[in-house]
């Protein structure tokens, strides 16, 4: 079949439901300066299986042996879910994706192989007939060892379309059971998309055939990869790959809160132009999930993101205000609480009991226990003092604090701070490193630099600060502040998170946090000393992702 024979869907279609394929563990970690540790991926895994995303990818196992252990985690803690494991079309990378996702109740081998022209002859350095062998090769394998395989073409928007049906052709009478088509760069419109997908749903018989299902993933470089994403659900994809807030590579990816909310909110529009059913999501962990996403990358989105922003529910207008008084879908055409916004506060406050402190996280997204829920009402307490009365917004504060605690070698005990006009900054520290209590004391150029110094004296060493941020979590003049900071070492960054009514406290807890997360890998490190790394044959493929 020709490029120019392809027709539209047909009208008669049943309907077919949307499958969300969430990617935040392995594409949206590749945000810039983002660095997930094993129970921090842990944590974000178990909200998306309270989300009720049909598909989680974990990672890329064989990218290192921290990897592989975060995904081995989330694959025999996670259930209700699909995990999914990231492999190069390399039979090494595939046997590693396995035996981290083996034990996984459902799981899946998701094998990447570029398909585009640029890719092929400068990447890959190969020709296509020897592309196609190494795809329909690489999901043979992958079939052999799961039920459930994925294969995806790099950069298929910019590749040649008859090859890209071949490519489908061979992968699926190989034993794929979904082929992604990736927007790998950003570099696709909607209307080429929505042909693309048209296209290969007639040019590959063998989808129907065999009972596989076109998948989609799409990149956000030109700001189009929602649009994109919706435009191949019209022309026949049937699973869409997304991150929560957006993250990834570069300009980050089709954020999932904004397909999912796009499906439910104009049901009529796709029921009627392409026969499909929203995904079965519970929406209304939407922002619990994009909170706990934010807190644990650091990576916060703007106050206008659309569905999870600050302002998504917010009006300013008088007459915008006005109407939304008399009738809410003047000015709104989804409710704050169909996405988890909470339009009432339960203000908690010091006489408040952990039972109440404990349902009001569930009710929020967070599910805390044993010494969590304990070090987390414990804090509750002492910020309840300070402010009197607790918002939801503090809560959530408190609650993504305590997920995936880091062993903590380093603990603040004590920190005094003299600072002020013509005085120097001279901060004084007493932390207790690995049991022992030390104390020290160290001028800065401010207060916070200061600390830091001093930090630096007593744990021993000197990581490179390569960002520091602070913004204020809740509101009021006693608003709790958060504070992230970034730390370097041998390559590699830290991000740390701290909290508290003092920004000074706050920045050292962030500082403190880094350099435990920085420990914590190297003793990680350590315990996989004695894993090979994988050997070289010659056919490797750089490890970058669709």
């Amino acid at each position: 079949m020709s490029v120019a024979e392809v027709q539209a869907v047909p009208a008669n279609a049943a309907p077919e439901r949307v499958l969300i394929f969430d990617t935040t563990l392995r594409d949206g970690e590749q945000t810039p300066g983002v660095h997930l540790n094993a129970p921090e991926k842990l944590e974000i895994a178990r909200q998306l299986a309270r989300l009720g995303v049909d598909v989680i990818e974990a990672g890329f196992p064989a990218a290192s042996p921290a990897d592989f252990a975060a995904v081995q985690a989330v694959a025999r803690a996670i259930s209700g879910a699909t995990v999914a494991a990231l492999a190069r079309a390399l039979p090494q990378d595939i046997q590693r994706a396995w035996e981290a996702i083996g034990q996984a109740r459902q799981p899946r081998l998701h094998v990447f192989l570029a398909t585009s022209p640029v890719h092929m002859q400068y990447k890959l350095r190969k020709s296509p007939p020897e592309v196609l062998e190494m795809a329909e090769s690489a999901v043979r394998l992958a079939r052999s060892l799961c039920s459930e395989v994925e294969f995806s073409a790099e950069d298929a928007t910019r590749s040649d379309w008859e090859f890209l049906a071949e490519v489908c052709r061979r992968v699926v009478r190989a034993g794929a059971t979904v082929v992604n088509i990736p927007d790998t760069v950003g570099y696709s419109t909607p209307e080429e998309m929505r042909r693309l997908f048209r296209f290969l749903g007639q040019a590959v018989p063998e989808l129907r055939e065999y009972g596989a299902i076109l998948s989609v993933h799409c990149h956000d470089d030109l700001g189009m990869a929602v649009a994109n994403s919706l435009a191949a659900v019209e022309g026949g994809a049937r699973q869409v790959e997304c991150t929560l807030n957006g993250l990834g590579e570069r300009a980050g990816n089709a954020a999932l809160e904004e397909i999912v909310m796009a499906l439910h909110t104009r049901r009529d529009y796709f029921a009627a132009q392409a026969r499909v059913a929203p995904p079965r999501l519970a929406t209304e962990q939407l922002y619990p999930s994009s909170q706990l996403v934010q807190s644990l990358t650091g990576v916060f989105v703007p106050p206008n993101k659309a569905i999870v922003g600050a302002n998504a529910f917010a009006h300013e207008s008088g007459i915008h205000q006005d109407g939304v008084l008399k009738e809410r879908s003047t000015y709104e055409i989804m409710t704050p609480a169909s996405v988890g916004v909470p339009e009432s506060r339960l203000v908690l406050g010091k006489l408040s009991g952990r039972h109440a402190f404990r349902e009001r996280l569930r009710q929020l997204g967070h599910e805390l226990d044993g010494e969590q829920l304990s070090r987390a009402f414990q804090r509750f307490q002492e910020l309840a003092d300070r402010k009197g009365e607790l918002s939801d917004a503090d809560l959530v504060a408190i609650a993504t604090g305590e997920a995936g605690p880091v062993p903590e070698r380093y603990v603040l005990r004590y920190l005094h701070v003299v600072s002020g006009t013509g005085t120097v900054p001279t901060a004084t520290v007493v932390l207790s490193v690995d049991g022992e209590e030390r104390q020290d004391s160290a001028v800065g150029d401010g207060p916070v630099n200061a600390a830091f110094r001093a930090v630096q004296r007593l744990v021993g060493q000197r990581a490179e600060l390569a960002g520091y941020s602070l913004r204020a979590v809740t509101g009021g003049a006693d608003a709790v502040g958060e504070v992230t900071v970034r730390v370097r070492n041998d390559g590699r960054q830290y991000l740390g998170r701290g909290r508290s009514t003092d920004v000074i406290e706050a920045s050292v807890q962030a500082y403190l946090h880094a350099l435990n997360k920085m420990a914590e890998d190297a003793k990680t490190a350590g315990d996989f000393g004695n894993e090979q790394p994988v050997p070289k044959t010659g056919d490797e493929q750089p490890a970058c992702v669709p």
